[in-house]
């Protein structure tokens, strides 16, 4: 399994022998490898997964993807603050034997 993350490539560098542009991830800009995607350009959102665009995204995708990894995020934040379903806090899951 992996996890591509949606950014917008936002520069192209041209100095090396791989095709490299600057994508931006939400405020976070990092080099990436185009080469997967040679016909991608300044503005168009690719998955990235390990430094490398592997596909082009329209942005309703990338805006999706954004969105469901942002709910991800959260359900994993409030699972570690004892406020997910299945935690030990979760009256469901309490001992029965057990007094409070």
């Amino acid at each position: 399994m992996c996890l591509g993350i949606p950014g917008r490539i936002t520069g192209i560098i041209e100095d090396g022998l791989l095709p490299q542009g600057e994508v931006d991830f939400g405020g976070t800009s990092r080099e990436v490898c185009l080469a997967y995607t040679p016909e991608a350009g300044i503005g168009d959102w690719v998955l990235v997964h390990v430094g490398f665009a592997i596909s082009q995204l329209s942005e309703e995708e990338a805006q999706r993807t954004l969105a469901d990894l942002r709910e991800l995020a959260e359900a994993g934040e409030a699972h570690e603050l004892g406020g997910g379903p299945g935690d030990a806090a979760d009256p469901a899951r309490r001992d029965p034997g057990a007094t409070s």
